[in-house]
């Protein structure tokens, strides 16, 4: 999590530079209501991508299923983010960080339409009268012919689904020849809330180790180099949700901005989605795993932004999400006596009975290129299929 100024969301100044320089210091009140923001804003898309995660577990059509992540996956993972981030400062130090950021806003541009018409599909579909002349289409490419043919994509929607496409483009071209924050926000909680949906823990200590590798990762990258601010400044893509903290003082122009990394939502996320889908194994008619992670998270979160205004540093959230979210439950399953319950839970074992209905909110950085071309290959309407799946990582 950092502090950074932007023009017009757009990119980030060094603090070295005149217009860092020449910027007055943000007001409490505008500190407060930009890390407030972002705290709700990282709570959005962990809360509704848990529940969605729920449902997509339930899908009958094993091709519908999301991605699994196994320990094998989890264990690569912060090596490959690694190299990932590495290869992206390397890029940004030797090439014109202008193309560089044009050809991931075009990237960023396509798979931000797909996450956000995704997200936004299920609500839509409430609003359309029952009389909306719904046709259906199918987008089907395969290779080969008479027995050796074979299918890989076979993309089935419908008018609904082109009405949200087309919704989504506004935003997608809102973002591209503006860059403004609010269609980076749109975007990047698509994002997060997709990776939470579609990206699933295998069981909990796939989880652990996960998490645990990725802590690291975060700590090294953000203590051990510059490499991690550098690259989250230069990089221009909704990667990261932003707010500004001179919101009050200059509107909707606000161009001193702090920001959350999309990695320091999904990874936790999809931890405490798969808490949820335990508890609900459970069929105690309680989510107490799922509430308590929440809840952890929420607090790792507080004690992240706590810590960088003491020490007046950008943190590796993670430090603080990964211990809070993995400690806090596994202190609720010891008290419970249910660790060896939830250490032997298998989340793809089952078909989950049915959606819970939690009717009460509760109360209160992984590499941004690896978890786009992860949630790349889910982002679509869930009557995508495709014969042969690629890996999630």
């Amino acid at each position: 999590m950092e502090q950074a100024e932007a023009h017009n969301g757009s990119g980030a100044a060094p603090p070295s530079s005149p217009a860092a320089a020449a910027r007055p210091p943000a007001t409490p009140e505008g500190m407060a209501l930009a890390y407030g923001s972002l705290v709700v804003m990282a709570l959005l898309p962990i809360f509704f991508g848990a529940l969605r995660s729920v449902t997509c577990a339930r899908s009958k059509n094993s091709s519908d299923m999301p991605e699994t992540i196994t320990s094998r996956d989890a264990a690569r993972f912060p090596v490959v983010a690694s190299c990932t981030l590495l290869g992206l400062y390397l890029f940004f130090k030797i090439f014109s960080q202008e193309y560089i950021n044009l050809l991931l806003s075009m990237y960023f541009f396509v798979l931000g339409i797909l996450a956000l018409s995704h997200t936004i599909s299920p609500i839509m579909n409430k609003f359309f009268p029952a009389n909306f002349p719904n046709k259906q289409y199918q987008l089907l490419f395969t290779q080969g012919s008479g027995e050796a043919k074979e299918e890989i994509v076979n993309y089935e929607f419908d008018t609904k689904d082109l009405v949200c496409l087309a919704m989504s483009s506004v935003v997608g071209v809102w973002y591209l020849l503006r860059k403004h924050w609010i269609a980076n926000n749109l975007f990047g909680l698509a994002f997060s809330l997709n990776g939470v949906e579609l990206l699933h823990l295998n069981n909990v200590s796939t989880g652990c180790i996960l998490l645990g590798g990725l802590f690291v990762y975060d700590v090294f990258w953000v203590f051990g180099t510059n490499v991690m601010v550098t690259v989250a400044k230069s990089f221009e893509a909704p990667i990261k949700l932003v707010f500004p903290q001179d919101l009050l003082e200059k509107g909707l122009e606000a161009d001193n901005f702090a920001m959350l990394g999309l990695g320091d939502i999904v990874i936790p996320g999809i931890f405490i989605a798969l808490l949820l889908r335990f508890d609900i194994s459970l069929k105690k008619n309680t989510h107490t795993y799922f509430y308590t992670s929440f809840l952890a998270y929420i607090f790792g979160l507080g004690l992240t932004i706590f810590i960088m205004h003491i020490f007046k540093h950008a943190q590796p959230a993670l430090l603080y999400l990964v211990p809070a979210c993995i400690g806090f439950p596994l202190l609720v399953a010891l008290l419970k006596g249910e660790v060896t319950e939830m250490f032997s839970y298998e989340s793809s074992a089952e078909i989950l009975p049915h959606t819970p209905r939690l009717t009460h909110f509760p109360t209160v950085s992984g590499s941004p290129a690896s978890l786009a071309d992860s949630m790349q290959q889910k982002l679509s309407c869930p009557r995508r299929r495709r014969q042969q799946s690629p890996s999630a990582m």
